[in-house]
C-alpha cells in the first residue's frame, strides 16, 4: 500500500490501517508521515493474552522487559536509526539476542528516512518479512526468534524533500 500524505490524514477508517500490510508513506518534510506511524499501534486491535505472553518472552530474552511490567500488554513500536547494523537489525551477537525485527514482533517496525537505509540492511529483512521468523545460527547452535511485523517504512519524495510541493521553490530535480 501506498500512502501520498497529502491524501493521508489521522481522519482514515480503522480498517485501512489495521491490515497486515507493508506501507510506504511519500511526502515533504513535516508533512506528518511519522506522526501517523506513531499512531498506527493505537489503531491496531487490542493484543490478546497469547500475544503479549508472545511480546514479552521476546523482550525478557533480550533484556528489554521494562521494570515493574511484567506483561507487555501494548504493540510494539520499534523506529531504528538509518545507520543500524544488520546484526542490530535481526539479532545477533556471541550470545545471540533479537534484534529490531524480533522486537518489533506483534507491533510496527517503523523506517523513517527509507532511502537513507544501506541496501545490505534492508536486504537482510526479506526472508524474515516472508517467513515471520529470523533464525541466527552461532557454531554452539541456532535460535529462532518469531518477526511478525507491521513494516511502515516513510520518505521524502525527493533528496531535498520538496518534489512536487506546490508551496515550495523547489531546484528542478527528478525524484528519487
Amino acid at each position: 500500500m501506498l500512502i501520498c500524505t497529502n491524501l493521508a490524514s489521522p481522519h482514515l477508517p480503522k480498517s485501512v490501517w489495521s491490515f497486515v500490510h507493508n506501507i510506504l508513506m511519500i511526502g515533504s518534510p513535516g508533512a506528518g508521515k511519522t506522526l501517523l506511524a506513531r499512531a498506527l499501534p493505537g489503531i491496531l486491535p487490542e493484543m490478546s493474552i497469547h500475544e503479549s505472553l508472545d511480546v514479552t518472552r521476546i523482550y525478557s530474552v533480550a533484556d528489554q522487559l521494562p521494570a515493574g511490567t511484567p506483561l507487555i500488554r501494548h504493540r510494539p513500536f520499534r523506529a531504528p536509526n538509518h545507520t543500524i547494523s544488520h546484526a542490530g537489525l535481526v539479532g545477533g551477537g556471541n550470545i545471540p539476542k533479537p534484534g529490531e525485527i524480533s522486537l518489533a514482533h506483534r507491533g510496527v517496525l517503523f523506517l523513517d528516512e527509507f532511502p537513507e537505509f544501506g541496501s545490505r540492511v534492508l536486504e537482510v529483512m526479506r526472508q524474515p518479512m516472508e517467513d515471520r521468523v529470523v533464525t541466527i545460527s552461532r557454531a554452539k547452535g541456532s535460535l529462532t526468534f518469531s518477526a511478525n511485523f507491521q513494516l511502515i517504512a516513510a520518505m521524502n519524495p525527493c533528496p531535498c524533500g520538496y518534489y512536487g510541493d506546490s508551496l515550495e521553490q523547489v531546484p528542478v530535480h527528478t525524484p528519487w
